[in-house]
């Protein structure tokens, strides 16, 4: 029995370090946070809002892939999504404001292939 606890004592020792191998004391510092993006206004360029970043999506290999943005609608009804390339977002500054902007209209997004969240798959789907 003592070296059944011996073996689980050490396992949990190696497990522990290896784990706190894992963690980073910094982060790079080009690195941004998901809520720079996530829920935040989209502005065409004559600064007009057209949509909302509702989703950050992630490939396997941790990148940024693309972003949901929601257009149109009165209070979250009737509105539309659609997925647009993560680099298609940047950010632009005036009156030492930062904001998103791209280079869209309202119109183009409402033009654009709408999806759903299909909460089986847990993704984003063609919506019908």
């Amino acid at each position: 029995m003592k070296i059944v606890y011996a073996v689980t004592a050490g396992a949990l020792l190696l497990s522990s370090s290896a784990f706190a191998a894992s963690m980073m004391s910094s982060v790079p510092t080009s690195s941004k946070t998901v809520s720079d993006w996530y829920k935040q206004d989209v502005y065409d360029p004559s600064n007009s809002k057209i949509g909302k970043i509702d989703d950050v999506l992630v490939s396997d290999s941790g990148q940024v892939s693309a972003l949901i943005v929601g257009v149109g609608g009165f209070l979250g009804a009737g509105e539309k999504d659609v997925a647009v390339p993560f680099t298609a977002v940047t950010w632009a500054t005036k009156d030492s404001k930062k904001y998103l902007t791209m280079a869209a209209t309202k119109d183009d997004l409402k033009s654009a292939q709408g999806l759903k969240y299909d909460s089986d798959k847990t993704a984003w789907v063609p919506a019908k």
